[in-house]
């Protein structure tokens, strides 16, 4: 009798890097290729993985193989265990075993920071990511929004990637706006969207993290929610508009609802996690949005490690 493989929804992808791209001041593209990345999902959207950076000196990153890659990797000797840096991805292109992540350029001399900026072709990585050949869902993707309506998408330079890559995916009738902070007026990115979908970027220009982002949102929902409604007023479901307050200090931000019932608008916010807290604060216990059609997403935290 044959025995069944079972496939999991990701597997680790052992890669080098192909190409190197400056899009910008603040962002770089990598080009990353391996024999095995015919077999990774496109997913579009906003699909989450992990990259598997090298230990400073080195240009190899590994992963532990199998489904509990990351119980081994945590099992490791701190001086052989590779940073590890959650990515979105940009591109995929199966028929030529290729996938692109942009990565953010911060001036905080983290891991990924420091491998961006030193980075060669050649350089050998891991990537965790979705297996196309898992049958189901393979999770992590967060952009999941109800057929029609208003659409309001918002975040800083650690979100462009993800923005640009749902706009890119869109549907020809979406309707809608894109906000995007960024560090540079170098740093806006051409991107495509659908002509009812307008894009917005925003340049801090030595401004702090939000300055432009907040103010931006702001303005816009006085125009897409014109009515503010108490903070207890039911929501379509008929529950209580009830807002918990998160410690980004010591918790994640990341309040992501099931596929949205019908909405009249429908929010995806992430970046800096104080910032999106604020902003998940005014929407929905200001503005009365209902937290059923809004993902609010913690990205990073201002003076901690990201992860």
């Amino acid at each position: 009798m044959p025995s069944i493989v079972s496939v999991a929804p990701w597997r680790v992808f052992s890669v080098e890097v192909r190409a190197l791209r400056l899009l910008s001041p603040s962002f770089l593209r990598v080009t990353f290729a391996g024999p095995d990345l015919d077999r990774f999902a496109d997913n579009g959207y906003d699909q989450r993985i992990k990259v598997a950076l090298p230990l400073p000196g080195s240009r190899v990153a590994e992963l532990p193989d199998g489904p509990d890659w990351y119980q081994r990797w945590r099992e490791l000797p701190a001086d052989r265990r590779s940073p590890v840096r959650t990515y979105t991805v940009r591109a995929v292109r199966p028929q030529v075993q290729e996938v692109d992540v942009d990565l953010v350029l911060h001036g905080d001399g983290g891991p990924a920071t420091r491998w961006a900026r030193r980075a060669r072709l050649g350089d050998r990585l891991a990537l965790v990511g979705p297996d196309d050949g898992y049958p189901g869902v393979h999770g992590g993707v967060e952009f999941r929004p109800p057929r029609g309506g208003t659409l309001l998408l918002a975040g800083d330079e650690t979100a462009a990637p993800a923005i640009c890559a749902i706009l890119e995916r869109l549907p020809a009738g979406a309707r809608g706006q894109a906000l995007v902070e960024v560090p540079d007026p170098g740093d806006v990115l051409p991107v495509t969207a659908p002509a009812g979908v307008s894009v917005t970027w925003l340049a801090r220009t030595g401004g702090g993290h939000g300055s432009r982002l907040e103010p931006a949102v702001t303005a816009l929902a006085a125009e897409l929610l014109p009515v503010a409604l108490p903070a207890l007023a039911p929501t379509a479901a008929g529950g209580p508009r009830t807002l918990t307050d998160v410690d980004v200090d010591q918790e994640i931000l990341w309040e992501v609802p099931p596929p949205a019932a019908p909405a009249s608008l429908y929010a995806w916010l992430a970046g800096e996690a104080g910032v999106i807290r604020r902003l998940r604060r005014h929407l929905v216990a200001e503005r009365g949005l209902d937290r059923g059609a809004v993902a609010f997403m913690g990205y990073w935290r201002l003076g901690r490690a990201a992860s």
